[in-house]
């Protein structure tokens, strides 16, 4: 079963909404809702007054109508005679009405064998969960890759020109990562080898983030025994790899932004795809956007205004965090597009593929694990 996704943190105007409403009102609403979700258009009383269950007159729903739209729940668009659910109400909708479960079979086989079929190198299975994501839903898939925090095995400077160097890292894992560095003006291949030794001797069997800290304080009181030349390519060298730019050693991979496009019926439609088109070029706020999964350990969803970066395109995303061998939550996947998602179907999925994700990448450490 998958749990119902955590809702931001802050006062939740949807929770104390949800109590004052009778059951009258909540079937009401409900009808409203799905009907939204399923056209996209607004839903006049008269069309629910022709649902099955619904035992009202149009006069009686058009008043319980009248009090959810003063409860914020509902509103007109334009002109129309119809009404649409806010994002106050369809976080409520989710949050209290909703009932989630498992992925169909269908689509747990069409996420398993897309992803199984992508190999197990990060990257592939990565990018084929982002191309996964924005195919099956329907919006634009996103997903960060992890921050490169493996232990540390070796660290060599491999000089390629007179102002540059190749910084040569081997993880504990076995994955290589190779990184160009700017070098000093004049710095001899003596400090290249002085540079590699110390690191090595500080940092071998530990990450980047757990040496950092320790390894600049000794350089830059001077208490580290090698010359300023090597002193400095390891502070740039530090600076550089542990991510003081917060973007830097990680990526935000995005597919899908076309499938977007095919939602829009009006001019208003296209206003918000090009504002969401704008957010998703500003990788560095997506990327923030996606740590909030792996800080709350479980499935986020934001509707609209609920976060700053979503305000001005009505737009909606939900997130879910995958593992790596050791059961750390490492990075976040996802899907952003309108509010009319098919949130039912949509939340199960996107947690279903960060556990294939988790279950890829951890290999045969995280199956004896499962």
């Amino acid at each position: 079963m998958t749990t119902a996704p955590r809702t931001p943190s802050g006062p939740n105007p949807a929770t104390t909404a949800f109590a004052a409403m009778d059951r009258r009102s909540r079937d009401i609403f409900r009808e409203i809702v799905q009907s939204y979700l399923d056209t996209g258009e607004p839903v006049g009383s008269r069309t629910i007054s022709r649902s099955r269950g619904v035992q009202l007159s149009p006069a009686s729903i058009r008043n319980i109508m009248s009090d959810l739209a003063e409860m914020g729940l509902i509103d007109s668009p334009h002109t129309s005679a119809g009404r649409v659910p806010t994002h106050v109400g369809l976080r409520m909708f989710v949050d209290s009405l909703m009932q989630l479960g498992e992925p169909g079979e269908d689509d747990k086989r069409a996420i398993e064998s897309r992803l199984a079929g992508s190999g197990r190198r990060m990257e592939n299975v990565l990018a084929e969960a982002s191309e996964l994501l924005s195919g099956l839903v329907g919006g634009a898939g996103l997903v960060s890759t992890p921050a490169a925090d493996a232990p540390i095995r070796h660290i060599e400077f491999v000089r390629i020109s007179s102002e540059q160097a190749l910084a040569v890292i081997v993880a504990e894992s076995g994955e290589v990562e190779n990184r160009v560095l700017a070098l000093p003006a004049g710095l001899p291949a003596s400090s290249l080898i002085e540079a590699g030794n110390y690191l090595n001797a500080r940092m071998k069997g530990r990450t980047l983030a757990e040496a950092r800290e320790a390894v600049l304080d000794e350089v830059r009181s001077r208490k580290a025994l090698i010359d300023q030349t090597a002193a400095k390519l390891v502070e740039d060298g530090l600076a550089q790899w542990s991510g003081e730019d917060p973007v830097r050693g990680r990526s935000l991979i995005v597919r899908g932004r076309a499938n977007l496009l095919e939602d829009t019926s009006a001019a208003d439609d296209l206003n918000r795809v090009r504002n969401l088109f704008a957010e998703l070029e500003r990788s560095e706020n997506l990327l923030n956007v996606l740590d909030t999964a792996r800080e709350a350990e479980g499935v986020r969803l934001f509707i609209g205004a609920e976060n700053p970066l979503f305000s001005l395109s009505g737009s909606a995303m939900i997130v879910a965090p995958y593992m790596n061998a050791e059961r750390k939550i490492v990075g976040a996947l996802g899907v952003i597009g309108p509010t009319r998602l098919n949130y039912a179907r949509v939340i199960p999925m996107v947690d279903y593929t960060a556990q294939v994700v988790g279950r890829l990448l951890g290999g045969p450490a995280a199956a004896k694990r499962e």
